[in-house]
């Protein structure tokens, strides 16, 4: 695989379809592998790829102990690439089209309580981390949206945040009292920093050295959050936590798929399972 088609494909998912750059980026490492291990099968040309070759691949995949969802994502890289090369002529017949996915487990997403949200709070966290925590579970916001969000996204007269979500996909998230309280103590420090470093800074979350705070910063602070409450913990899990817990309140499965910026509502109603399990076992533990 020339450069030139890798780089005409991703330019197309960024333009064409409007992909966020992670995505973009995960795909141009799910094909680069791909192709990586094309070519050390002596398969030189795309044209010459065969559906063996990606049932090889997939083989070699599950023997590296990939998991079923890496191994669907790849997958769909694969597919997504191929039908794209034929519909430009770079391809005559898409090896791809009689690949199965393999069958994922049906796992439900995990929540934390109320409870050790709150336990969460009550530690030592300092300003911006405490607006970290209110802004990934109180919005309900993915890590993605939270670590790009700009100063300009906030309006916290109008109680409110804007943010981009999956495919760019803009959308406005109500601001609670906790958040917005939150956003109050951090905005001052921010300003602080700011002017202490003479920047020219739009970006919401900066470090105390001013520096913007990524992905990976928030990833790490949240894993430390949940070893204090004996929990293995993501920003992910405070974005299901969010939405159980409205569910669990009786707010309404459609706002709720507004809120997380859901496409599909029956995304959304994986939450509901969890509230029925949740009310489960709470009343076989006191049934005991």
């Amino acid at each position: 695989m020339s450069v030139q088609i890798l780089a005409e494909y991703l330019e197309y998912l960024e333009v064409e379809k409007g992909l966020s750059t992670n995505t973009i980026d995960a795909y141009r490492r799910d094909l680069s592998d791909f192709w990586d291990f094309c070519s050390s099968k002596g398969v030189e040309d795309l044209e010459n790829v065969a559906r063996q070759d990606i049932s090889l691949y997939i083989l070699k995949l599950h023997d590296d102990k990939y998991s079923s969802t890496s191994i669907m994502r790849k997958i769909a890289s694969m597919r997504g690439f191929f039908k794209w090369l034929c519909a430009n002529g770079g391809c005559k017949s898409d090896p791809t089209l009689t690949i199965e996915q393999p069958k994922l487990p049906k796992r439900l997403p995990k929540v934390i309580s109320v409870k050790e949200i709150e336990e969460i709070l009550h530690q030592d966290l300092n300003d911006t981390q405490k607006v970290i925590i209110e802004l990934l579970y109180g919005c309900g916001l993915r890590v993605s949206e939270l670590s790009e969000l700009d100063i300009s996204n906030i309006n916290i007269k109008g109680k409110y945040l804007q943010c981009l979500g999956k495919g760019s996909k803009e959308r406005i998230v109500p601001l609670g009292s906790k958040a917005i309280a939150a956003l109050k103590r951090y905005l001052p420090k921010r300003e602080f920093i700011i002017n202490k470093f003479n920047l020219k800074e739009n970006h919401l979350l900066l470090t105390e050295e001013g520096r913007e705070i990524n992905r990976q910063d928030i990833y790490n602070f949240v894993h430390e959050q949940g070893k204090k409450i004996h929990k293995t913990i993501s920003p992910h899990t405070l974005r299901h936590s969010f939405a159980t817990h409205l569910l669990e309140n009786g707010a309404d499965l459609r706002v709720v798929q507004e809120l997380l910026g859901h496409s599909d509502v029956s995304t959304t109603q994986l939450y509901t399972h969890i509230s029925k399990k949740r009310l489960k076992d709470v009343y076989f533990a006191i049934n005991k």
